[in-house]
């Protein structure tokens, strides 16, 4: 049997999503494809071996770092609460990159990113981290090109993931890079999972960003606005909806969200675009009178002033499968339909 070998460096408060989510990815290969003799053999190293307890108490048994010798496949490397504590650890951080020279390949979930800049294996490359660290890493490491927005960053060998479920769709990629994409997709169907997301992703939703006001009637502006991006949105009828003057609140939604009204509207409706355009095959005529813009000329320019790319580019890029393999076109009552 063909076993490719993979090393997850454990430690004290390490995320257990971070370590059980890619795990389970590679471990689902193991027991489907079983009979055709391929798969994946997996070690647990840690310089607290050889029991390590994670941030919710899970215990993971472990080696020592000096056990771990030879080639290796794949060597993950997750974050958690125990990070800070781990970048102290001279021994951890010189064994980390020791252990990437021998690899074919290094993986990161969430934090665990730091290690690896730590180590000075990311100086000159492209990486990404949780959004709510990027700041910092970028910070503290000047040296890596930090992208805040993907869920997972490929620069050569080295794989870089977002916020802890991010390291399942990063697992996902890996097995889609070792197997093919059939098998990455029926990974992900026995895993249930919803969509097999590309990297290119955002870390973010419109639907999470709708939620981030916490005054009730801004709130109620931004819920409305995501629910009727297809309609003209002009500020006295967000106003209206808010109770408050056009003025007032337009100096309210701006100290409270960040942004001018008008502005917030365009990146909801740029945000409902990529949506449709990842997950469905409307044209982008269609695209655009569905997201409130009143021409297909206006929607190509904002999108393309948003990310750089046409909408027809940002589709071929990014357009996700469920798992079965099918595109995900909404229905008529706004829910999702599945279909070829």
């Amino acid at each position: 049997m063909i076993q490719r070998r993979v090393v997850v460096v454990v430690y004290s408060g390490v995320q257990a999503l971070d370590v059980t989510g890619p795990i389970e990815v590679f471990d689902t290969v193991n027991r489907r494809l079983a009979e055709q003799g391929v798969g994946y053999r997996i070690e647990y190293v840690s310089a607290d071996a050889p029991l390590v307890r994670t941030s919710v108490g899970l215990v993971v048994q472990a080696a020592r770092l000096d056990e771990a010798v030879g080639p290796i496949d794949t060597l993950l490397v997750p974050g958690g609460w125990g990070l800070r504590e781990a970048l102290r650890e001279r021994e951890l951080v010189s064994w980390i990159r020791d252990a990437a020279a021998r690899s074919r390949r290094v993986a990161s979930v969430c934090g665990g990113a730091f290690l690896l800049a730590e180590a000075g294996l990311l100086d000159g490359r492209r990486a990404t981290t949780h959004w709510a660290y990027c700041e910092e890493f970028a910070r503290r490491y000047p040296r890596v090109t930090v992208d805040s927005g993907p869920i997972f960053v490929w620069d050569g060998r080295y794989v870089t993931s977002a916020g802890v479920s991010t390291g399942i769709d990063m697992a996902l990629a890996l097995v889609e890079a070792d197997h093919g994409a059939a098998v990455a997709l029926d990974m992900a169907r026995y895993l249930v999972l919803f969509f097999k997301r590309h990297g290119g992703q955002s870390q973010f939703s419109a639907v999470l960003e709708a939620q981030l006001a916490d005054p009730l009637p801004i709130r109620a502006a931004q819920e409305w606005i995501l629910g009727h991006l297809e309609q003209p949105l002009p500020v006295a009828e967000l106003a209206r909806r808010a109770n408050m003057s056009p003025r007032n609140f337009a100096r309210v939604f701006r100290r409270e969200v960040g942004t001018t009204p008008g502005q917030y509207v365009e990146r909801m409706r740029i945000a409902r675009a990529r949506e449709l355009l990842e997950s469905t095959e409307l044209p982008i005529s269609h695209v655009a009178r569905r997201c409130g813009f009143p021409a297909v000329e206006t929607f190509l320019r904002s999108f393309g002033r948003a990310m750089g790319l046409t909408p027809g580019e940002y589709r071929q890029r990014f357009q996700v499968l469920s798992p079965a393999g099918l595109i995900v076109a909404p229905g008529r009552d706004g829910f999702a339909e599945v279909g070829a």
